[in-house]
């Protein structure tokens, strides 16, 4: 008789369409791979994403932000159906709301999310975009373990990518976010398997080698 190895739930954030909602699933899907996507949640009753997740029969729960009056009211209503689902992580992909202070503290290094440039920089929006004006040789994309400030946190994993001279926004965006479908479920492969820790808020690899093969790879 074969023994049911225990995997941690993880619900994923979206907002849209879910491309990298979608890469952590299918990766999820992978035997020996240590999460199960238990939960998408999506603010949005539109987003593209909710179609995905149920095409791959995973559960789909919408909290729309208008039926509250403050952020923090929404988020302790997230999180309620977090802890109601037995959530271990959270992986913001595309989730166009800022998480408040008391949402974190509550999930802290439970949440992590990923930024399609290096950061810590180019935070914020239109990040390819701002790329491109400053004529920058190489940007890349970065899963981090969610904190207070905006797209800041340990960093888990960074992937360089080359800016070519002829790039629009919607070619480097493409480029990058190839990468992002790679490194996002390798991040959280780490994360739910433990095998990094934080020293004063860096992260710490337990096989660090493995990751440079990974990287390399790819």
């Amino acid at each position: 008789m074969a023994i049911e190895i225990h995997k941690p739930n993880v619900a994923i954030l979206i907002s849209g369409r879910g491309s990298n909602m979608e890469a952590l699933i299918k990766a999820s899907k992978e035997p020996d791979y240590p999460a199960k996507i238990s939960i998408v949640i999506s603010d949005k009753d539109d987003a593209k994403g909710l179609v995905i997740a149920k095409r791959h029969n995973i559960k789909t729960i919408i909290i729309l932000k208008e039926k509250y009056n403050s952020r923090i009211d929404y988020d302790q209503a997230l999180s309620e159906t977090l802890s109601k689902e037995n959530i271990q992580y959270i992986c913001a992909a595309g989730f166009m709301r800022i998480l408040s202070e008391e949402f974190i503290d509550k999930w802290w290094n439970k949440i992590i999310n990923i930024h399609p440039s290096l950061l810590p920089s180019y935070k914020g929006l239109n990040t390819h975009q701002r790329v491109l004006k400053d004529k920058m040789k190489v940007t890349g994309c970065t899963v981090h373990i969610v904190r207070k400030e905006l797209d800041n946190g340990p960093i888990i994993i960074q992937f360089e990518v080359p800016v070519k001279s002829d790039d629009t926004e919607k070619i480097l965006s493409k480029r990058v976010l190839k990468m992002e479908h790679k490194i996002y479920p390798y991040a959280l492969m780490l994360l739910s398997s433990k095998k990094i820790n934080l020293d004063n808020d860096i992260v710490k690899y337990e096989d660090k080698e493995s990751l440079d093969n990974f990287l390399t790879s790819i």
